[in-house]
């Protein structure tokens, strides 16, 4: 099995998050604060994502020891230092999820709950404790859940496989769009930070971390056809977990409009 191979295989998952009926429910700014205030846990799950394959791929305790492969080991520490440290639009360095959280702010959306949940993950010390103990929508912490789960579960390449196929990169592109909308038909909202977050997104991903990704999965599963299809199997549950975010987002949209009738 191959990139290609997979990529065919899952397209019709990615078809389904690209034809969602999701973005054309985000017409108002209340509607946009609706899908920044559950999209959040995705950004920030991904970051477990990413400190997964650190610290599976590359040496973060001491002594130090050299270990797995080199090139791998290369891959995951630039993708690290991008998404944990990257530029913000003043020039500081932020995480992705620290950005995203800046932009929330400044268009007014609700960082309460996020921060509360974050919190409470402190206090448990144990992320499923968590998610099991929040008011989330069902749908938002099966999506976490399955982070969590195939995380714990170990295998480099699956957690490779959720971070590479399951973030897809064509819906920031998308949103991009949507927003420079809203920032025209709502010039009293400041959009500038969550916009920039979107395009650095598009960027990264396109000429970076989308490559490297796709080589690093490569390296991990090598001849075995069962890391493949193990790749395969996790890439679709993936897809079909952030579909379930977007219907989980979906409806909370609706029933907020179902209120004001």
């Amino acid at each position: 099995m191959t990139i290609p191979t997979i990529n065919q295989n899952i397209q019709e998952y990615k078809n389904q998050l690209l034809s969602h009926s999701l973005y054309e429910k985000v017409k108002t700014i209340d509607d946009l604060h609706c899908f920044l205030e559950n999209h959040i846990y995705a950004v920030w799950d991904f970051m477990s994502l990413l400190k997964a394959l650190q610290n599976k791929l590359t040496c973060t305790t001491t002594p130090w020891l050299p270990i797995g492969n080199p090139e791998v080991r290369y891959l995951i520490n630039e993708i690290v230092v991008a998404e944990e440290t990257d530029l913000a639009m003043d020039g500081s360095r932020q995480s992705h999820f620290e950005m995203y959280l800046e932009a929330m702010q400044q268009c007014g959306a609700n960082t309460q709950e996020i921060t509360a949940f974050l919190e409470n993950v402190k206090t448990t010390q144990n992320i499923f404790v968590s998610i099991k103990q929040s008011n989330l929508h069902p749908n938002v912490k099966a999506f976490l859940d399955f982070t969590f789960r195939v995380i714990e579960e170990g295998k480099p390449h699956t957690i490779a496989a959720a971070f590479t196929f399951g973030r897809e990169d064509l819906i920031p592109s998308m949103f991009t769009e949507i927003l420079k909308n809203f920032q025209t038909n709502f010039p009293q909202t400041n959009l500038s930070k969550l916009i920039y977050y979107f395009e650095r997104h598009i960027e990264l991903d396109t000429d970076e971390h989308g490559p490297m990704a796709m080589q690093m999965v490569t390296e991990l599963c090598g001849s075995s056809e069962t890391k493949w299809r193990e790749v395969e199997a996790t890439s679709k549950q993936a897809l079909e977990k952030r579909i379930g975010l977007w219907n989980a987002i979906e409806e909370h949209i609706t029933q907020k409009e179902l209120e004001l009738i």
